[in-house]
């Protein structure tokens, strides 16, 4: 029997759970955690402000990277609706929003190319618009955005199991 390659995913939710609505990155991973028993091959992280860090490293040490990378972020595009979740890859990311993609982003979205053509890794941002960032210190989502937190747990499920269909296997707890 042929030796097959188990695929590497890493899930990482990005934002500061003290600006309020831009904690939805990092509430998805808690959401994720609770829910789901995910194979060793799978990563979930609360990145919260540090992404970049982590692009780094995998650029630097390829052989690390993952074959697949959903990053979990807070977004705010005025043609979508507060609490709307949806799926972007780093090239379709709209020229006049790379700057305010998130605060954790620039110059992140060029990182994530680069990850993408040097590594091979497939890449997905789960977006949710905000309706709510704080200008300061202000723990908690919005209830559209709690909504939009199971939705993307449940997004994230399927992108994993659609991916990699036959080498994962992921348990409702």
């Amino acid at each position: 029997m042929p030796n097959r390659k188990i695929p590497k995913v890493a899930v990482f939710g990005c934002g500061n759970l003290l600006l309020g609505d831009d904690g939805f990155g990092p509430a998805v991973i808690t959401e994720l955690e609770k829910e789901y028993i995910f194979p060793r091959n799978v990563t979930l992280e609360d990145v919260g402000t540090g992404i970049r860090e982590y692009l780094f490293d995998y650029l630097l040490a390829p052989d690390l990277a993952p074959d697949l990378l959903i990053i979990l972020d807070a977004v705010d595009f005025e043609e979508r609706r507060p609490g709307e979740v949806f799926t972007i890859t780093p090239d379709s990311i709209p020229a006049k929003k790379i700057h305010d993609f998130s605060l954790h982003q620039f110059p992140t979205v060029n990182l994530l190319k680069e990850l993408a053509e040097y590594t091979g890794a497939a890449i997905h941002i789960v977006a949710a618009r905000t309706k709510y960032i704080p200008d300061e210190i202000q723990p908690g989502l919005t209830p559209a955005m709690q909504q939009a937190v199971m939705e993307a747990g449940e997004l994230v499920k399927q992108l994993i199991l659609e991916t990699f269909q036959e080498n994962c296997e992921v348990t409702v707890l």
